[in-house]
């Protein structure tokens, strides 16, 4: 089954609040096996929301959508979806009688303009709120030829939709899917090489089609591949991918440092702990980062920053000469500031009892990405020698 995630509101399409609905709400769906394909942003339009429902009535076959449910001119949802159905709002005694009596309870009297928090799509049901005034709408549409959509909208505020979900939603979808299915996710965490070289090194796993699915993303220089597997249960999920996270592993070796939420920091702090090791630190156009992410995975680590004179390779391993020297560290990373070739080059050096390398490269791209790729540089030469792989 496929799904479609919408939110609504001016607010998410003007950049001004961050839609983290939509994420919640995909990974829910996924962990029922649903398969997300779309997500869908739309303002406070009503021409354009009425196309946003067509078009995911069309080619989904659960859609969850947020916000719009409020009682201002400007909440439009109810008549979006009348309107992409063909159907006319009616009015639901039970849900406006529920609305009267919640404000009743908080001492207020209900304002008139809340009236239409109890209009529904005909055809549709309610989806009880306990934690707010606006009710939810629960629609099965039916399509030509194909098995009917089910469609969910729920109001923006978290707290409540995700009650709403838990309470309705979840268990009504849970029934409509044919057959217990789930879908699962595994990350390996990669560094040392460009994105379209690690991916000439698996031709076959990347492949559009493929099952289960391997995607690629970047971030900081550090690569994600993330494992996509579906299932009767949740050790049915893992254990179809395992074959593919073994390939991967077999194919990219030392390449592979972690796996979920690992960070290069963790693979060098989990080796040093392993040794019993440390390591002093000491950078200059880097500002500290290497410092900062060691610490935050409490590694073993003296830190200094500042000396925007040593540009030279020479300089840079003198100095990690010194500080391991002077700490009594077991290694000692340094950081260099930019020389004057064009383009410039940062030197980067490592010295420990029985390693000393230093190497220049180049600072190509902007400081706020290159710096972050600098600094695994570096961590990554530690890396390399801890695991006794020639870091030259």
């Amino acid at each position: 089954m496929l799904g479609e995630v919408i939110a609504i509101g001016d607010e998410l399409t003007s950049g001004e609040r961050l839609d983290t609905n939509s994420q919640w709400l995909s990974q829910r769906l996924t962990e029922m096996g649903i398969e997300v394909r779309y997500h869908t942003t739309v303002g406070d339009d009503l021409d354009a929301n009425i196309e946003v429902f067509r078009a995911a009535i069309a080619r989904a076959d659960v859609v969850v959508a947020t916000g719009g449910l409020g009682p201002t001119a400007d909440d439009l949802t109810r008549e979006s979806i009348a309107a992409a159905t063909g159907v006319e709002l009616v009015r639901d005694d039970a849900s406006l009688e529920r609305i009267r009596q919640m404000f009743l309870s908080r001492g207020r009297t209900m304002p008139e303009r809340n009236e239409r928090q109890a209009d529904f799509p005909h055809g549709s049901q309610p989806v009880a709120n306990p934690n707010g005034t606006a009710p939810g709408v629960q629609m099965v549409v039916q399509r030509d030829q194909r098995n009917p959509c089910l469609l969910f909208a729920l109001p923006g505020v978290p707290a409540e939709m995700h009650e709403m979900w838990s309470q309705t939603v979840a268990p009504t979808t849970a029934a409509a899917v044919p057959q217990p299915r789930v879908i699962r996710h595994r990350r390996l965490k990669c560094f040392g090489v460009g994105e379209s070289h690690l991916e000439a090194m698996l031709p076959d796993l990347v492949r559009r089609g493929r099952d289960p699915r391997v995607g690629i993303t970047v971030s900081g220089a550090t690569i994600t591949l993330r494992v996509t597997a579906a299932g009767p249960d949740e050790a049915a999920a893992f254990a179809a991918m395992e074959p593919t996270l073994a390939t991967i592993r077999e194919k990219l070796g030392i390449l592979v440092f972690g796996a979920e939420d690992d960070e290069l920091q963790d693979a060098v702090s989990r080796l040093l702990v392993e040794r019993q090791q440390s390591v002093a630190t000491a950078e200059s156009w880097t500002g500290g980062l290497l410092a900062q992410w060691l610490a935050s995975v409490e590694a073993d680590i003296q830190a200094k920053v500042g000396g925007d004179y040593l540009t030279s390779p020479e300089a840079v391993e003198e100095l990690a000469v010194s500080i391991r020297r002077e700490t009594g560290c077991n290694f000692a990373l340094t950081i260099g500031a930019p020389d004057q070739s064009d383009p410039p080059a940062v030197a980067i050096s490592l010295v420990g009892e029985d390693v000393t390398v230093t190497k220049q490269y180049p600072l190509i791209g902007h400081p706020t990405i290159v710096r972050p790729r600098i600094a695994k540089l570096a961590l990554n030469l530690l890396r390399l020698h801890l695991l006794n792989h020639d870091p030259t």
